[in-house]
């Protein structure tokens, strides 16, 4: 699964939360939080975490897929 950069950035806004407080929150890498932003895919479980630390769904955050 992909992240949508815009979404995501939207999503920490909203939580006013910095990467390293959602690292934190989400009890992940900082490594693998930065890329989850730069947008490599990442396992649903990662996916996952950082909604329930930003408080959204899931799929707030993740890239559209085009049929």
């Amino acid at each position: 699964m992909k992240t949508s950069k815009e979404k995501l950035d939207l999503a920490m806004a909203r939580a006013c939360m910095t990467p390293a407080q959602l690292s934190q929150a989400a009890n992940m890498p900082r490594s693998t939080l930065n890329n989850v932003i730069r947008g490599s895919g990442a396992r649903p479980a990662t996916i996952g975490r950082i909604s329930k630390a930003l408080g959204c769904d899931p799929a707030d955050i993740i890239e559209e897929v085009s049929p």
